[in-house]
């Protein structure tokens, strides 16, 4: 119902066109920019701190972290793949020794 109001419409469209204009005067500014990358640079670096206080508190619990759990799956995958080639070749050894 309001999206068919003209009013509306013409409301929406000017307040994007505003935010436009100020996101690109915010792009434009250097030191704006600068701060913006200086935040996610130390939000990325507090992350990575983070992620490895975690690993640590884990391993000193004894408990797997994702890695762990990732690298078993791995493991656990090519286990199942060689299985597979074993069982190929006793069925092989099996038809050979039938014939």
């Amino acid at each position: 119902m309001l999206k068919n109001n003209p009013v509306m419409k013409k409301l929406v469209a000017t307040g994007e066109e505003r935010v436009g204009k100020l996101v690109q005067q915010l792009m434009s500014n250097e030191k704006f920019v600068a701060g913006i990358q200086t935040i996610l640079s130390r939000g990325l670096s507090a992350k990575g701190t983070l992620d490895k206080s975690i690993r640590s508190a884990l391993s000193a619990m004894n408990l797997p972290s994702t890695g762990d759990l990732e690298t078993l799956r791995e493991k656990m995958d090519e286990l199942e793949k060689l299985l597979g080639q074993l069982e190929g070749k006793v069925d092989r050894l099996v038809e050979t020794k039938k014939a």
